[in-house]
């Protein structure tokens, strides 16, 4: 290993780094604030790591790109978008006490990101790795997700640090998610004087609801969740729009196909109504066949480390639906993602940084061919990917 003999990490400069990622907010969408995101993510990486952090330009904000140079092995992915809108930090300041760091984003996925970034630090050598950190992953990475897919085939194993899954644990597994937009078309008419003329699209939605919910398969892994409807104008009138949000996971493709077939299959129950439904399962399954490899890798170096598979998505579903060996939950170990109450324990920061160090120096260090079989020349969104070749936005 090249890692430096005499190099530590110091949990008071990962703080540091933190609280300047957090002070910033970043919530998704917000185009200016994600700017000063990326830029403040792109000093950190280069003051940490040397060389120069690209930002590549979307319609959702800037990404941030960085390469160690020579043949790409690993890539180090995550992103700096958070849920929380701005003036979350007025409410809930950066705080480091009792052992927790706690503040908007420290959790999902700001601290895996410092923590990566003063793990390499601890690297003599970084030719044959790449990092990348995306500015839309909270909303589906629409604007994002081409470039971490040809970065990923041109790497041939990913690392993703979201935060951990409980206890610490790494995330094998994850489970495909997607949303679909049930959009329900009645017929207005007085509630009082001729109820009878109008088509109740409230009605429908109910109908709809309990047929939606049937589809779940909790048995195999399959959830689906009416989780938000609106319909109707006022008490008096009957309404004649309804809208359903449904939440959907899957754990295998099968699934996936089932689903999305029964959600354009949906019918009225009541005569004059129409439905449409948009939406899809975009986050493909993440079976733990992809993390098979690197979480055997993880488990010789550090003995003990446990993985397991989890129910939400990340960028790792679309890296190991690629067949890119993928292993994840290398972030941050708290809790609280996407909630007021979110934290990392402190004294967690330094083992995951050198977690991080000794992984991606086994997989940059390994013999051609890559450590774990990687393909030459995959196809991505219509472009030939080599496994030399830079992408959009490489240095």
């Amino acid at each position: 290993m090249t890692m430096q003999k005499t190099a530590s990490v110091s949990v008071d400069a990962m703080l540091e780094d933190l609280r300047t990622l957090v002070e910033i907010e970043s919530p998704s969408g917000v185009l200016d604030a994600l700017r000063a995101s990326a830029a403040a993510v792109a000093a950190v990486i280069e003051h940490r790591l040397g060389g120069r952090a690209t930002l590549v330009e979307s319609e959702a904000g800037p990404h941030v790109h960085w390469s160690g140079g020579g043949e790409p092995k690993v890539l180090v992915l995550g992103h700096h978008d958070t849920v929380f809108p701005l003036g979350t930090l007025e409410r809930r300041p950066f705080t480091v006490a009792d052992g927790r760091v706690t503040g908007p984003g420290v959790f999902d996925m700001l601290g895996g990101l410092v923590q990566a970034v003063h793990g390499l630090a601890l690297l003599d050598d970084l030719s044959g790795v790449e990092i990348l950190v995306t500015a839309d992953e909270e909303v589906g990475s629409g604007h994002s997700r081409a470039l971490l897919e040809e970065r990923a085939l041109a790497c041939g194993a990913v690392l993703v640090f979201e935060g951990a899954a409980d206890g610490g644990r790494l995330k094998t597994g994850r489970k495909g998610c997607g949303t679909f937009e049930v959009s329900i078309t009645g017929r207005a008419a007085h509630a009082g004087l001729e109820p009878a003329a109008g088509v109740n699209a409230l009605i429908e939605a109910a109908h709809q609801v309990l047929g939606i919910a049937a589809l779940g398969r909790p048995e195999i892994g399959t959830t689906v969740t009416p989780a938000v409807a609106s319909a109707g104008t006022q008490a008096n009138v009957v309404p004649a729009q309804a809208t359903v949000s449904v939440d959907v996971r899957v754990e295998s493709a099968e699934e996936k196909e089932r689903v999305e077939s029964a959600f354009a299959s949906l019918t009225p129950q009541l005569d004059g109504a129409l439905i449409s439904v948009q939406g899809s399962v975009r986050r493909p399954p993440m079976p733990e066949s992809a993390s098979a490899e690197l979480m055997a890798l993880a488990q010789r170096l550090f003995p003990g480390i446990e993985g397991t598979a989890v129910g939400g998505g990340s960028d790792g579903n679309f890296t190991a639906a690629l067949g890119v060996p993928t292993l994840d939950g290398l972030g941050a170990v708290g809790g609280g993602a996407h909630a007021d109450h979110e934290f990392v324990l402190v004294d967690t920061m330094a083992e995951r940084a050198n977690l991080v160090a000794a992984l991606v120096d086994a997989i940059r260090t390994s013999p051609a061919p890559a450590l774990l079989g990687r393909p030459p020349g995959r196809r991505v969104a219509g472009r030939s990917v080599g496994a030399g070749q830079q992408g959009p936005g490489a240095p």
